[in-house]
């Protein structure tokens, strides 16, 4: 019982169309066919018998249905197969249940002359036409609406799955970077590594907080830069200098973004406190980074893993990648931000 509550709910409008329909009919029917309007006109007996006639074509329509489309695929050819057959079904199971109801109330004369039997034949092919068409428009939609669903929600986990995967490469990266540093800090000065060690820790546990979620909000994103371009400035003091521009920090990215920006930039250019490296954040409705280049001599060929890494990220997350432009002199990323909802003109 209560599963036959939850579909009556499931499909109330489907339901509520046809009642409405099959009453409009029954009325319309006896206008044209008396060609007067009295209170019989408004009776909802034919309604209610045309809503029987509608469930024995929903019933053996769907019978067909489930027989032969039961891969979900739509299928052209087994619907009109599916069609023709419903419409003969349905009017073979009338004309016996008209033949069955006719020998109870001894009216066999009466209902199947001629006549009589061409008309109600006819008039239950065109409801069989009608009635049908609704049932399968109906049912394909509701079919392709759920197919839709599951095609979203399997998308949907194969993206976190594959961000998950890319998060948990940058992870090991930043790491190994970062004690990379470490290790030639304790060959120059080994007071100095130890206070970088206490500080990487602290910046280190928030970064593992990160990585657990697929995105963060700009200021989180923004405080552990700051943290991460500090640990720099132990080995390499103002030879790289941050600039930081921001209108607004609303919406959110993905963990390590401007992170690794940043030590992109240190990486591939030497600054000197004579010469420094700039980076340069601007936070607006996108944020970007950029700086002057002074590529090291001789220049490492670069991999790109982590530009790729982070774009692909992005791609997923927001169907739009990183924008990469480089000039003799500047190297700029701009980076979509992510928003819960659109942001405000």
């Amino acid at each position: 019982m209560k599963n036959w509550i939850h579909k009556i709910q499931l499909h109330r409008n489907f339901l509520l169309f046809i009642t409405v329909f099959a009453y409009v009919q029954s009325v319309y029917g006896r206008i044209s066919f008396w060609d007067q309007i009295d209170a019989y006109t408004f009776t909802p007996d034919a309604a209610l018998g045309s809503l029987l006639e509608a469930g024995v074509i929903f019933a053996i329509t769907l019978y067909y249905l489930r027989k032969w489309q039961t891969n979900g695929v739509f299928s052209s050819k087994a619907m009109l197969k599916v069609f023709g057959l419903s419409i003969f079904s349905h009017l073979l199971a009338m004309k016996v249940l008209g033949l069955i109801v006719s020998l109870l109330f001894n009216t066999v004369e009466k209902n199947f002359n001629l006549p009589t039997f061409m008309i109600s034949l006819f008039s239950n092919f065109l409801n069989g036409i009608i009635y049908g068409s609704f049932f399968l428009a109906y049912y394909y939609f509701t079919k392709n609406k759920n197919h839709q669903l599951q095609l979203a929600t399997y998308h949907k986990a194969l993206s976190e799955s594959k961000i998950n995967q890319l998060k948990s490469q940058l992870n090991p990266h930043f790491l190994f970077n970062n004690l990379n540093v470490l290790d030639q800090l304790i060959d120059e000065d080994k007071t100095i590594a130890s206070d970088f060690l206490n500080k990487f820790a602290d910046v280190y546990r928030f970064a593992l907080q990160a990585s657990e979620h697929m995105t963060i909000s700009i200021s989180e994103e923004l405080t552990f830069a700051k943290q991460y371009f500090q640990l720099m400035q132990y080995k390499y003091g103002n030879a790289y200098q941050l600039e930081i521009e921001n209108e607004s920090t609303n919406g959110s990215v993905v963990p390590f973004t401007l992170q690794l920006l940043l030590e992109n930039a240190i990486q591939h250019n030497v600054g000197t406190e004579r010469n420094p490296v700039c980076i340069r954040l601007i936070i607006y409705n996108s944020i970007t980074v950029s700086n002057n280049m002074i590529l090291k001599r001789p220049a490492k060929p670069s991999s790109g893993k982590g530009l790729k890494n982070l774009t692909q990220q992005y791609i997923l997350l927001t169907g739009i990648p990183l924008d990469i432009q480089k000039t003799k002199d500047l190297f700029t990323v701009v980076v979509p931000v992510i928003y819960s909802k659109a942001p405000n003109d």
